[in-house]
C-alpha cells in the first residue's frame, strides 16, 4: 500500500513538474530591416506573458516562461540601437536586456505577440521591435517583418514619377504588348489610353509589398480564375518567377554574387526538369532584365509578375529567391505563402519538405506572409527562399552546379507531389 502510495505521489510530483517547464523559451533571435528597426523574437513552447520597461539605457522585455538551457546567455548584435543582447534566467520568468546606443524617443518600442500555428510548426512567440530615431514605425507588427530571416525584397532605384493608367484591366483574351508612351502631352493621353490599356508588361521583378493607392493605379491582366490541382504534371501550366534581374539585383554576397543571376539559373533549371515531365512552363523572366521596363516602381513590377501567370491561366505559380540578413549566422531554407486558397499552403508544404529534407542547412519551414506576387495572384503560389547569400558556407553552395541542380530538382519533385 505505501509503495502504492509512493508511486502516485511521484507521478504528481512529475506532472506537477512537467506544468511547470510548459512554457519554456527555446530561442531568442534578432533581425534588422532597411529602415534600422531591430525586432527580437522570443520563441516559446507554450503561451506566455511578458512585460516591456525602460531602466535607464537598458530595454528589458520579460517573459514569464523558463529559459531553455540551450539559449545562450547573450548573443551579438549588428545595428545601430545595439551590439548585443542578454538573455538572464531569473527562475520562474526570463529578461532579455538589450543595452542601447541612443537614447530611445516615447513610443518607439512596441511588444506583440505571434499564436502558435500548427499549420506551418511555428511556435508561440513573444516580438520587440525598437525603432531608432530616424526610421519610422508602420504600426503594424504582422505586418512589418524585420526578424533575422526575412526575405530581401528589392534594390531597385526608386521611380519618381508613374505614368501608368488608372484602374486598367486587361483580358486575357483581349492583351496588347504595346506599352503607353510616357512622353505624350496631357491633350493626348485621354485618346492614347484607349490604344495603349495593355501597357503593363507580363513580367516583373521583386516581392516587396505595395501601398494600395499605388495598386489603384495599376494594368492588371485577369485571367479565368480556374486553376487545376491533382492529376499529374503532364498538360499542367506553371509559371516560374525568377527573383529579381536588371538594374535589381537583389541581394549581394560578400564576393559581389547577386542573387538576380543564382535564381535565374535554378529557375531554369526547374523548367527543364517540369518540362521533360509534360509540364507546360512560362517564365516571367528568361535573361538579366527589367522585366517590366527600366526604372519601373515597384507597384508596376510587382504586378507586371503577377500578370504572366494571369495571363498563361496558370495552375500554379512559383517565385524563387535568395533570402539574406545582417545576422550573417542565419541561414536555411524557407517557404511562404498567402492563405487565399486551399491549396497554397499545401504547396508550399510539398516544397518545403524536399528542401528541408535533403540539405544539410536550417529548416525555417512554411510561413505565412503579405507578399504581392502570392497575395494578389488568383491561383496556388509560393514564395521560395533558397538560403542566405550573407551567409558564407550558404554563399559557396549556391554557387556551385551541385546545389543548383539540386535544389531545382527537389522543388521541381514538390510541385509534382502537389500534383499528384
Amino acid at each position: 500500500m505505501r509503495k502504492i502510495f509512493l508511486l502516485t505521489l511521484l507521478a504528481c510530483c512529475m506532472l506537477l513538474g512537467a506544468v511547470a517547464q510548459a512554457a519554456q523559451i527555446t530561442d531568442v533571435k534578432w533581425g534588422v530591416n532597411k529602415a534600422d528597426v531591430l525586432r527580437i523574437v522570443v520563441d516559446v513552447t507554450d503561451t506566455a506573458g511578458y512585460a516591456v520597461d525602460m531602466e535607464g539605457d537598458t530595454l528589458n522585455l520579460t517573459v514569464n516562461a523558463d529559459k531553455g538551457a540551450q539559449v545562450p546567455h547573450s548573443k551579438a548584435v549588428k545595428s545601430s540601437l545595439a551590439d548585443s543582447l542578454k538573455i538572464v534566467d531569473k527562475g520562474s520568468y526570463t529578461v532579455v536586456r538589450v543595452p542601447l546606443k541612443q537614447r530611445l524617443l516615447e513610443k518607439s518600442y512596441k511588444a506583440f505577440v505571434l499564436k502558435k500555428d500548427p499549420a506551418t510548426g511555428r511556435p508561440f512567440r513573444v516580438v520587440l521591435d525598437v525603432t531608432p530615431r530616424q526610421a519610422s514605425y508602420s504600426g503594424s507588427g504582422a505586418a512589418t517583418t524585420v526578424v533575422s530571416n526575412r526575405p530581401v525584397v528589392s534594390n531597385r532605384p526608386t521611380k519618381n514619377n508613374s505614368s501608368i493608367k488608372k484602374n486598367t484591366v486587361i483580358k486575357t483574351s483581349t492583351a496588347a504588348d504595346k506599352k503607353a508612351d510616357k512622353k505624350k502631352s496631357s491633350s493626348k493621353k485621354k485618346n492614347d489610353n484607349k490604344k495603349n490599356t495593355a501597357a503593363a508588361k507580363t513580367e516583373t521583378t521583386v516581392n516587396k509589398p505595395v501601398n494600395k493607392s499605388d495598386t489603384d493605379k495599376l494594368a492588371v491582366i485577369k485571367g479565368n480564375g480556374r486553376f487545376r490541382t491533382s492529376g499529374g504534371l503532364d498538360g499542367k501550366i506553371i509559371t516560374l518567377d525568377a527573383g529579381h534581374g536588371g538594374s535589381d539585383p537583389g541581394a549581394i554576397g560578400s564576393d559581389g554574387t547577386k542573387e538576380k543571376n543564382i535564381t535565374l539559373s535554378i529557375t531554369k533549371m526547374v523548367k527543364e526538369i517540369l518540362e521533360q515531365k509534360g509540364a507546360k512552363v512560362y517564365m516571367t523572366r528568361t535573361t538579366d532584365v527589367d522585366v517590366f521596363g527600366p526604372n519601373a516602381s515597384d507597384a508596376e513590377e510587382l504586378q507586371a509578375r503577377v500578370n504572366v501567370g494571369e495571363k498563361y491561366n496558370s495552375d500554379m505559380f512559383v517565385s524563387l529567391h535568395i533570402n539574406s540578413s545582417v545576422n550573417k549566422n542565419v541561414g536555411g531554407f524557407s517557404t511562404y505563402y498567402y492563405p487565399k486558397t486551399d491549396n497554397d499552403l499545401r504547396l508550399a508544404k510539398n516544397i518545403q519538405n524536399k528542401l528541408a529534407a535533403n540539405f544539410g542547412v536550417d529548416d525555417l519551414g512554411v510561413r505565412q506572409a503579405n507578399f504581392y506576387v502570392i497575395k494578389r495572384i488568383s491561383m496556388p503560389a509560393v514564395l521560395v527562399e533558397m538560403c542566405f547569400i550573407s551567409n558564407e558556407k550558404e554563399l559557396t553552395l549556391m554557387k556551385g552546379q551541385w546545389f543548383q541542380k539540386k535544389t531545382a530538382r527537389l522543388i521541381a519533385e514538390g510541385i509534382e507531389k502537389y500534383f499528384a
